[in-house]
């Protein structure tokens, strides 16, 4: 089986984000299965989910960066993705995330691995601008943004000019 080698594995104080592997498909294909995705793409059948999984393999080829799998120290269970992405047809890159189960909410995992993802932006990648595209509705995504220090950026452009969404701008040094 051939692996993503050379990826980079961000370390915080709980969690290990590091790249996708095959065994990450059931808990990534179930999320996008279910209606908890509909902010990000889902439902979507299970082919439609694979099809997707195997996209988080290909941006890392093609871009030589992505989304990570977010588990806790020690324990490789997969609790979602958090990272960087940037597919062809985008107006700018993006550092995005997804808790796959609920119980996972509440607990500053998405933040704590975003933080890692918008630092790893600015110092290792050298971006110089970073945004979150967050559909309309999705309002935990928009307060996980503000607490990261991100502003709404009303003159930026959407992912998809027919499918408008908040495009929130985030900041150097606006987390320390």
């Amino acid at each position: 089986m051939i692996s993503l080698t050379g990826t980079p594995t961000l370390q915080t104080e709980r969690l290990t984000l590091r790249a996708p592997q095959p065994q990450d498909a059931d808990a990534f294909i179930a999320f996008f299965a279910s209606k908890r995705s509909q902010f990000v793409g889902g439902p979507m059948t299970e082919r439609q989910a694979w099809n997707f999984f195997g996209t988080e393999f290909g941006h890392w080829m093609m871009r030589g960066f992505g989304m990570f799998t977010v588990t806790r120290h020690g324990d490789d269970t997969p609790l979602g993705i958090v990272g960087h992405w940037y597919p062809r047809t985008w107006p700018e890159r993006e550092v995005g995330w997804v808790l796959f189960d609920p119980a996972s909410e509440g607990q500053g995992i998405a933040f704590e691995a975003a933080k890692a993802c918008i630092a790893h932006a600015w110092d290792t990648l050298k971006w110089d601008t970073i945004v979150s595209y967050i559909d309309h509705g999705n309002d935990a995504s928009v307060a996980l943004a503000k607490r990261l220090g991100a502003t709404l950026d009303t003159d930026a452009l959407p992912t998809k000019p027919e499918d408008p969404c908040y495009v929130y701008r985030h900041h150097r040094g606006a987390l320390v």
